[in-house]
């Protein structure tokens, strides 16, 4: 089994570049199962419905989320129909909070694969339940099912908590992606007991950007410590950041793992 995520789609840019690359990675890579993060997809704060259906028809099948999943109503207020394709982070501290934390999804074929979403804690600004406990819950609930794979896009800050998740989890699950810094980590590789890792899949967005957002604003902020208004920069190349993990559908082992990188001309 082969499974592409995109990193964050950083707003009406980064969409863009998913249309114009994804159908090449489709025809070169033949992934059996697209997932991206969406948490920035529209205008770099939250989705909406109409951006979630974009995406769908450039060739994505599945969508996480991160800190921003609440950032635009007109899309969170659908996470509780089932038949959206969009989870949010598990380890939300409430049962109120709309949504779930994870599906399980076939691909084209009837593999039946396990998608997790879980938020750090570290240099994060809420206060979330234990990710590590979470995924042992969400683990235990699904363990009566025939699994091809299973896979966590773990969205946080800290290299070193994603880190210690996914060595946490090795054996348990297929891979864990990190998301949240938008900057690619050089750091693909397989775990002792099978688990594929990479602590950042990075963006999709602008190259002449400061992770997707005008350069401006942000400079100004740091200069001065007020709070600026972001804007997505949609202007100029356009980078493409993903990850391919070939699985075994069998154990549920990872054979192998390697980013992507693509730019616009």
């Amino acid at each position: 089994m082969k499974i592409l995520f995109i990193g964050d789609i950083f707003g009406g840019g980064g969409r863009k570049m998913v249309k114009k690359v994804l159908p090449i990675l489709r025809e070169e890579e033949k992934p059996d199962i697209v997932i991206t993060n969406a948490e920035n997809l529209s205008h770099g704060n939250g989705f909406t419905t109409k951006a979630i259906s974009e995406m769908r028809e450039a060739g994505v099948d599945f969508f996480t989320n991160g800190n921003h999943v609440w950032g635009n109503k007109d899309g969170y207020k659908h996470l509780d129909d089932p038949h959206f394709p969009v989870i949010r982070p598990a380890n939300y501290p409430s049962d109120e909070v709309p949504g779930d934390g994870y599906r399980i999804i076939e691909d084209s074929v009837g593999n039946k694969i396990l998608i997790v979403n879980l938020i750090g804690r570290v240099f994060m600004r809420k206060d979330f339940d234990c990710p590590f406990k979470k995924m042992d819950e969400i683990l235990d609930e699904v363990k009566k099912e025939k699994l091809a794979a299973i896979f966590v896009d773990f969205h946080a800050e800290a290299t070193s908590e994603k880190y210690a998740l996914a060595h946490y989890l090795d054996g348990r699950i297929s891979a864990l992606i990190g998301t949240h810094t938008h900057v690619p980590t050089a750091d693909c590789h397989i775990l002792e007991n099978g688990t594929a890792l990479m602590s950042d899949a990075g963006m999709v967005g602008a190259v002449d950007s400061i992770i997707g957002v005008r350069k401006d604003s942000i400079i100004k902020s740091f200069l001065n410590q007020m709070p600026m208004k972001h804007e997505p920069e949609t202007s100029g190349q356009m980078v493409l950041n993903s990850v391919m993990i070939e699985i075994d559908d069998k154990t549920k082992k990872a054979l192998n793992i390697y980013h992507i990188q693509k730019f616009s001309d």
